[in-house]
């Protein structure tokens, strides 16, 4: 039995998958984001712990006692702040935080080949521009840092008492020079830290440590080895068996992610693009990222006081899109790809007097679908495949949906069995990975396909129609964003 665990944003999940790669078992425990500002996310490393025992023990005991490993992936770019006594100081700074704007603005002029390295714009949800503002305006804080953790890093030193974390995560730091796997001393210099601060580095699918006794007696687990494992879109691209050149996923959770396999580092830092490395050695991928996607429709069926998804979805198909529907710009919390604007925000335009709930949610998932075309335009233009692509992630229960994205892409959108869990069965695999010595082709196969939706001719020529709209409303809107967040 092999255990993978994901630290999400909404909750820890814990899968045990067996030798033949079923999933035998699973388990999760909620977690809250804190919000003590506009624009700030938080949340307390210490629950990630906690609710990592709660899901792992809720695991039945017969599977549990059989895990031969464990793998862990989790949401990305998240700044733990450690004492030297490895002691949080302060609630981490989550991946959907705005605040460090400006952070980023002045760390691209302290170290202007940053794009060449990262081979990424720099965006305030990466990790890097979150300690630049913490030295700012929490100097005492950054001055007792001794080292900066991921979320399933912070767990990983729960777990092994180790700080080592993945190329994948790392990524998404700011501080990797990605096409050389490594850490980059400049970068790390741009923000006042050094390696020193930085935890050991590993490919995803080899062992990073081994749990101590301790965590294993609170987990009620042998006492295995931990493989580096992955950040939560790399690890879900492995439960999905998406692992070679131009195999690809669109992830519909609280964020939306469009991510492809790249056979070599692709940087497009111009397009706000990120180009990552993948989790398993000697492979890169790129990601358009887009902050509202499914967290997005949660919030318009609060809005409109439905609160059965389905229900709304179905009410906004029977009432159907044409060139006189609402649009919306689903920029909730600002936006990364293709805009990198922190402070674009949600709107609602062509709204009239007729307009229903089933309308609104509509232009919500059409908005979300447009938002995704444009993505998946950046990721094309320099160069790249984009082959079949698997969808995941909460929003994929949505059956309209995956009709409306089929059409804005122009692609077929497949859908897998088990599709929703593909972080935590990703870090399962890891965790084999790191103890077989199998090669990763053999073991991160693609689950069942339940259905494939393909693009409808008459919708994807109203969704383009009605694209070239949607585009022109965000310049429209760009500066007037900028004056209403000052």
């Amino acid at each position: 039995m092999f255990l993978g665990i994901d630290i999400g944003t909404s909750s820890v999940k814990a899968v045990v998958v067996d030798e033949r790669g079923t999933i035998v078992a699973q388990a999760s425990h909620p977690l809250d984001v804190n919000r003590p500002q506009p624009g700030f996310s938080e949340q307390d490393p210490e629950a990630w712990w906690l609710a990592t025992v709660s899901a792992v023990r809720g695991l039945p005991a017969v599977p549990r006692a059989a895990v031969k490993a464990v793998g862990l992936s989790g949401q990305m770019h998240g700044a733990t702040l450690l004492d030297s006594e490895d002691r949080p100081l302060r609630p981490a700074i989550l991946w959907n935080d705005g605040r460090s704007a400006l952070e980023c603005l002045d760390l691209e002029l302290r170290e202007p080949e940053s794009r060449a390295i990262t081979g990424n714009i720099m965006m305030p949800g990466f990790t890097a521009p979150k300690l630049l503002w913490v030295s700012r305006h929490e100097p005492e804080i950054f001055r007792r840092t001794a080292c900066v953790l991921l979320p399933k890093d912070f767990v990983r030193l729960k777990l092994t008492g180790e700080k080592v974390s993945d190329m994948s995560d790392a990524s998404g730091t700011a501080w990797l020079n990605v096409a050389k796997r490594d850490w980059s001393d400049a970068m790390l210099s741009a923000t006042g830290l050094s390696r020193a601060h930085m935890p050991r580095l590993v490919e995803g699918s080899m062992i990073s440590a081994r749990l101590r006794s301790t965590a294993a007696g609170e987990l009620d687990l042998p006492q295995v080895v931990v493989a580096g494992g992955g950040g939560d879109n790399a690890a879900s691209a492995v439960g999905l068996g998406v692992v070679a050149p131009g195999q690809a996923f669109l992830s519909l959770g609280t964020s939306g992610v469009l991510f492809v396999v790249t056979d070599r580092f692709r940087p497009n830092p111009d397009r706000a693009a990120h180009a990552f490395c993948h989790c398993l050695p000697d492979r890169w991928h790129q990601m358009s990222v887009m902050l509202s996607a499914a967290s997005a429709f949660d919030w318009v069926a609060q809005l409109t006081g439905e609160r059965d998804l389905q229900r709304l979805a179905a009410a906004a198909k029977r009432r159907g899109l044409n060139m006189r529907s609402p649009f919306f710009l689903p920029y909730l919390s600002g936006e990364r790809t293709p805009h990198n604007d922190p402070k674009s925000r949600g709107v609602f335009f062509g709204m009239n007097a007729d307009t229903t709930a089933a309308d609104l949610a509509g232009a919500v998932l059409e908005g979300v679908a447009l938002a995704f075309a444009d993505g998946l335009d950046v990721l094309v233009e320099k160069g790249g495949s984009v082959g079949e692509i698997s969808v995941t992630g909460g929003g994929a229960r949505i059956p309209y949906w995956g009709e409306l994205l089929a059409a804005a892409l122009g692609r077929p959108m497949t859908y897998r069995t088990g599709s929703e869990i593909g972080a935590a069965l990703g870090a399962a695999r890891l965790a084999r990975l790191a103890v077989s010595g199998e090669r990763p082709e053999d073991v991160c196969e693609a689950p069942p396909v339940e259905r494939v939706v393909q693009p409808d001719a008459a919708a994807a020529e109203l969704l383009a129609r009605r694209r070239r709209i949607f585009v022109r409303l965000y310049q429209d809107l760009k500066n007037t964003f900028a004056e209403y967040s000052v």
